[in-house]
């Protein structure tokens, strides 16, 4: 009985300590440098970066690839700029990862505006100011 016993704690031990978590959460690898004009914000999509000008929120979608150049492209995602040229300072706009592979939200980290920032193929991209 006392064997028995001790073969459950350690078979229960075991099952707890090779347990993982299933949750899916997007990967960011942010540095945390400051004052930088420019950085990259990884997608769930291993092949796609969106760049982000954090002085006025410019954002391009970046693909890479190992199959050729013609899979490798940087495209607009907004060259609108978010506010005035004098207004503009590094590390002023951040970009979060939703739940959703193709949805980040962009803020304004001076006055807090935000907008909902959708990456993908040609004619689903946008970013859309969220009020």
């Amino acid at each position: 009985m006392k064997t028995q016993f001790i073969t459950l704690i350690f078979a229960l031990f075991a099952t707890i300590s090779f347990a993982q978590s299933t949750s899916e959460t997007p990967r960011q690898n942010i540095p945390t440098d400051s004052a930088v004009a420019y950085r990259l914000f990884s997608t769930q999509n291993m092949y796609t970066f969106i760049k982000l000008d954090t002085r006025n929120g410019q954002m391009w979608q970046v693909q890479w690839s190992t199959k050729g150049s013609q899979y490798r492209f940087e495209t607009t995602l907004s060259d609108v700029p978010l506010v005035n040229k004098d207004e503009e300072k590094n590390d002023r706009f951040f970009l979060y990862p939703t739940t959703n592979i193709y949805n980040f939200i962009l803020l304004d980290q001076v006055d807090g505006r935000t907008w909902q920032v959708q990456w993908g193929k040609e004619g689903e991209r946008a970013v859309i100011r969220i009020y």
